[in-house]
């Protein structure tokens, strides 16, 4: 049995990603900063040697960006499949947890996350079902399982400030055991992309 970790992307397609930084940067740049964020996740994901890295895509893994990265830094390219973020993240989940012990899916806009971060939501699966990594904004970064269930998933108002507090919800109802990590912040808004000079990614 074998652990996983998951990145979740989608393509750096200009127009298509970070469109709440398009007044800021304009479509090419929201679309390249996109990429560099996907870059850094990746190599911290690599880095750590905790497990085997998988590369989930979207609208599909063609993108030059991504057939590259699994080039360059041996990544496994999946598909997400259809439907709201909740089902897509059960279903790479489900497709993790099928064959192996423990699996953690992070999305690619939180450059703060570190190799320690990703150690310490695997270590907390020792002992719990689910890990999360708390956001800023009231959202997560990471979430890791050696357990699932579409209640954990299911209504879940995505993107909005409520979403940490109702996971926290599912998690009391379902009766399991939790771990979280330090609170981070992620790259939404014009004024998250002041702080990335400071990770030099300015």
């Amino acid at each position: 049995m074998a652990d996983r970790l998951l990145v979740f992307a989608r393509a750096p397609v200009p127009g298509a990603v970070k469109t709440r930084l398009v007044p800021t940067l304009g479509p090419e740049g929201a679309a390249d900063l996109h990429a560099r964020l996907l870059e850094r996740t990746l190599q911290t994901a690599c880095a750590t040697a905790l497990a085997p890295v998988e590369l989930w895509c979207t609208p599909d893994t063609a993108h030059p960006a991504f057939t590259a990265a699994s080039t360059r830094l041996d990544v496994k390219l999946r598909a997400q499949p259809e439907g709201d973020l909740g089902r897509r993240m059960l279903a790479a989940l489900e497709s993790a947890l099928a064959d192996g012990d423990r699996a953690l899916l992070v999305g690619c806009d939180c450059p703060a996350l570190t190799a320690d971060d990703l150690a310490e939501a695997f270590a907390a699966l020792a002992d719990h079902d689910v890990v999360l990594g708390p956001a800023e904004d009231g959202g997560y970064v990471l979430v890791g399982a050696r357990r699932v269930s579409p209640v954990l998933f299911d209504g879940i108002e995505w993107g909005g400030p409520r979403v940490l507090h109702q996971t926290r919800g599912r998690l009391v109802a379902l009766g399991w055991r939790w771990h979280e990590l330090r609170t981070l912040w992620d790259v939404d808004r014009p004024e998250d992309v002041e702080r990335l000079a400071e990770l030099g990614l300015g």
